[in-house]
């Protein structure tokens, strides 16, 4: 039986593709260049005439908000499986990636994904079986075996919003607390608080300035005056003498006329 690690990796695989070269491969991405016992792991070998043409699998395990799910090896004329979608082209050189078989891929949100694969591994000789590995098909003469492991859900979100909540909770707690505290009501037990209690009445110091520095503001005709102003208006008017009225003019006037008449009699 071929000597694979059996213990499952850190991260589960994010991307699966097909590279022309091993030496082609893009960053953080690992290549299956050999099968289990050692052997060639090209996915293109004729068996009768050798190829100048190579293709190998590659993968990466770098984070992702999507994982790999599933896998599966299909003939070129079969039906396209559901929510899969076909390595077709290779990822360096966006040739053909293979000639009588697709691998297909299956990807989900990494935040809905319940399981995810987390290693592949290619074998020469499909006699051999690997440990908590499933088959999932053969190309060129060599079995394609992937491993299945339980996605352990991140709390990062979680744990953000629940310190955001942690942290604003006891502020308000706090503001309540002390701009309006709670007081008993004699001989009831209950505590109570109004919308005003503890609440400071402060006036602002813009008017803090002296009277005489208030200057008198005509708006539409308007005249607004301070109350200096006002109150020396009313004792100017208090000892001055007001001019009488039409009205008031014509009674005294009748008033003496009726006056001299009533003496002549």
């Amino acid at each position: 039986m071929p000597d694979v690690n059996n213990e499952l990796p850190a991260e589960p695989i994010s991307a699966v593709g097909v590279v022309s070269s091993p030496s082609k491969a893009p960053e953080d991405y690992y290549v299956v260049a050999q099968t289990t016992d050692g052997s060639d792991a090209d996915l293109w070998k004729d068996g009768l005439f050798k190829s100048k043409v190579t293709r190998y699998l590659c993968f990466t395990r770098k984070t992702s908000p999507d994982v790999v799910v599933d896998l599966k090896v299909i003939d070129v004329k079969d039906a396209l499986p559901e929510f899969f979608t076909p390595v077709q082209e290779t990822v360096d050189t966006k040739e053909a990636a293979m000639r009588k078989r697709r691998l297909c891929v299956k990807m989900s949100p990494r935040e809905n994904a319940k399981t995810a694969v987390y290693d592949i591994q290619i074998i020469a000789k499909s006699k051999y079986h690997l440990v908590n590995y499933t088959c999932i098909g053969e190309i060129n003469n060599m079995g394609v075996w992937y491993r299945i492991g339980d996605l352990p859900q991140r709390q990062s979100s979680q744990k953000t919003s629940s310190k955001a909540q942690s942290s604003t909770s006891p502020h308000t707690a706090s503001r309540v607390t002390v701009s309006r505290p709670e007081y008993e009501q004699p001989g009831s037990g209950i505590y109570t608080m109004t919308a005003l209690d503890d609440v400071p009445f402060m006036i602002s110091e813009k008017f803090y300035e002296s009277h005489a520095k208030m200057q008198q503001v005509n708006l539409m005709g308007i005249t607004i005056k301070s109350l200096a102003d006002i109150e020396e208006e009313v004792s100017r008017g208090c000892n001055a003498r007001l001019p009488l009225t039409p009205l008031a003019q014509n009674a005294k006037a009748n008033a003496r006329y009726l006056g001299i008449k009533t003496a002549r009699k």
